[in-house]
């Protein structure tokens, strides 16, 4: 039995599931979880000593790669003068600063310790701003855990969703309406029929938790036509997206200006962290200047503001994305070429340094339903192959995998050596 297989059956005990956040479990891909104990660069480290090139990065947040040694001596740094104050430090307004300075769309911003929190939060200005209930989003796109967004969709475009998870009431998702992701048609209807009753759109403007699904041409013009024409507040979750697709997030590569966004992951340079920003107008609706009330203990502490600006002040640096964006393509084009040469069914999105997979004929997936039709048992039989092999993905047909600035020429090409035995097995299995 691996040291992995101990912890694990340990963990049972005390955690259900054994883990602290489900997709961890491995339900998707089959087997058991491994227990990593360090991170280093473009690498990952288990219980039992064994390496494997990381494609997760703690879910995004690691473009830098992991232990990244300014991020890590930043952080030794602060913690040599307190964890956390519950009281304003000067950092925190640096990093604020910071982000407006890159993101011309927030004005002002708050910070939080998710981004649930953030996006939770963002829901609610929302309906304060505008006085109306009603929140449209879009099915495969996950906004966090919070109990008005845990919803599926109706039957109709006006039906009332039904709660995705037990333990949330009816009556706290019966104001969510939830569309087709890149059907601006739904968009437009549902619109014509509601406008006046919804308070605004919450959207990934690149789908990170269906895979990697990037916004069809006019989709998100389409968005933010609607929002302008009906007075609703288009928010753009870009936890997943924001500092990762490009410096300034989906927003900049697509030149679509949201009125708020939310943020996490790389600002907080791997700690835990979570932001919502936008317009000047409606930030001034929150609590202590306005009636729509948001509060955190933790929110804005030292150590998550610094590896946050850590993290910012290197990426900012002059070809980072471009290097990264060109490397993430070149890996998935490298992974197409070798599904297309074992005759595997194989189809691949990338965004910048995010990106995702599927195991289907469709050449361009575009929406949740083709991700549900994609073939799922190739991926568990694939990702399974690729960890055996040393490979980490992401153990979820749900999930996007990213590339970090650690990645290289060695981590590539082990990568495309152990994806050629994979779609080897793939070929021969059928």
């Amino acid at each position: 039995m691996t040291r992995s297989e101990t912890l694990f059956e340990e963990a049972q005990k005390f955690m259900p599931g054994g883990v602290n956040s489900p997709v961890r479990a491995f339900l998707r891909v089959g087997g058991n979880p491994l227990f990593f104990k360090k991170g280093k660069g473009a690498y990952l480290y288990d219980e039992d000593d064994r390496e494997f090139v990381d494609y997760v990065g703690s879910w995004g947040p690691m473009i830098l790669g992991h232990a990244h040694p300014q991020v890590i001596s930043a952080l030794q740094d602060a913690a040599e003068n307190g964890l956390s104050f519950g009281a304003p430090t000067a950092i925190e307004t640096e990093l604020a600063k910071k982000i407006c300075s890159i993101m011309p769309s927030i004005e002002m911003i708050r910070m939080v310790n998710s981004g649930t929190e953030a996006t939770m939060s963002a829901i609610r200005i929302a309906r304060g701003f505008t006085g109306r209930d009603k929140i449209l989003k879009f099915e495969g796109c996950y906004h966090g855990h919070s109990d008005s967004l845990l919803v599926k969709a109706g039957s109709g475009a006006l039906t009332l969703g039904e709660p995705d998870s037990l333990g949330v009431p009816k009556s706290f998702v019966e104001n969510t309406l939830t569309l087709e992701f890149n059907n601006s048609d739904q968009v437009r209807d549902i619109f014509t029929q509601a406008g006046k009753e919804i308070a605004g759109i919450i959207v990934e403007p690149v789908a990170g938790n269906m895979s990697c699904i990037p916004p069809e041409a006019g989709f998100l013009e389409c968005l933010r036509e609607v929002c302008d024409g009906y007075g609703a507040v288009l928010i753009f979750d870009e936890v997943m997206t924001g500092f990762r697709v490009a410096l300034g997030g989906a927003q900049s590569l697509f030149g679509i200006e949201p009125d708020l966004t939310t943020l996490g992951k790389i600002i907080g340079g791997g700690m835990p962290v979570g932001a919502f920003g936008g317009r000047k107008d409606i930030m001034q609706t929150v609590a202590p200047l306005g009636g729509v009330y948001q509060a955190g203990t933790l929110s804005g502490n030292p150590i998550a503001m610094t590896a946050g600006l850590a993290t910012l002040d290197l990426i900012e640096e002059p070809g980072f994305f471009d290097t990264l964006t060109e490397n993430t393509l070149t890996l998935m084009m490298s992974l197409q070429s070798l599904a297309e040469d074992s005759g595997v069914p194989f189809s691949t999105n990338q965004v910048g340094a995010m990106f995702g997979f599927f195991f289907s004929g469709v050449d361009q997936i575009t929406n949740f339903s083709q991700v549900m039709n994609s073939d799922m048992v190739a991926f568990s039989a694939f990702f399974n192959s690729m960890l055996q092999q040393g490979i980490n993905l992401a153990p979820s047909p749900f999930e996007s995998g990213f590339v970090s600035a650690a990645h290289g020429q060695v981590e590539f090409d082990k990568t495309r050596a152990a994806a050629s035995v994979a779609f080897g097995i793939l070929k021969h299995g059928k």
